[in-house]
C-alpha cells in the first residue's frame, strides 16, 4: 500500500489496474423520481395570479407616469407664475416711477374741477363684520355730521 502515493506534479499510471473507481451514483428513491403534474385548478390558478400581477404593475406604472407628469406640469406652471410676478411687479414699478403726484393732483383740481370734501360730505359707516368693502343695497341715511 506504500505505493499508492504519487509525487510529484505530473499524474502517472496507476500501479493496481485492477481496482478502478466507478463513478459515484445516487440510487433515488421512487418518489423523488415520479414526476409531479400540474392539475388543471393549480394551472388556472397560477395563470390568474400571473395575470392580475401584471394589470396591477402596468396600474402602477401608468400612475407613477401621471405623478412623474404632473411634477414636471407643476414645475412649469410654478416658473411661468414666477415669471409673470416678476414681469407685473417690474411693470408697477415702472409705473409709479412715471407717476408725479402733484401734478395729478394739479390736474383734477384745476382742469376737471375736483375739490376736497367738506365736513358735511363725509359720511362714516360701520359694518360691524370687518370686511375690506362695503356693498350698497339703499341710500345712505344722512347723518348729523358725527
Amino acid at each position: 500500500m506504500a505505493n499508492r502515493y504519487v509525487y510529484g506534479n505530473t499524474v502517472r499510471k496507476v500501479n493496481n489496474p485492477a481496482v478502478v473507481r466507478r463513478p459515484y451514483h445516487v440510487h433515488e428513491p421512487q418518489t423523488v423520481r415520479r414526476r409531479h403534474h400540474m392539475s388543471l385548478g393549480y394551472l388556472l390558478f397560477l395563470s390568474l395570479a400571473v395575470m392580475f400581477m401584471v394589470v396591477t404593475l402596468a396600474w402602477y406604472i401608468s400612475l407613477q407616469s401621471q405623478i412623474t407628469n404632473s411634477v414636471k406640469n407643476i414645475a412649469t406652471l410654478e416658473s411661468q407664475l414666477n415669471t409673470l410676478k416678476q414681469e407685473n411687479d417690474e411693470a408697477y414699478n415702472r409705473a409709479n416711477g412715471n407717476v408725479d403726484l402733484d401734478e395729478v393732483k394739479r390736474i383734477a383740481i384745476q382742469e376737471y374741477g375736483m375739490t376736497y370734501a367738506s365736513e358735511g360730505q363725509i359720511i362714516s359707516y360701520s359694518d360691524g363684520g370687518g370686511n375690506d368693502y362695503v356693498r350698497q343695497v339703499a341710500p345712505v341715511p344722512q347723518s348729523d355730521g358725527k
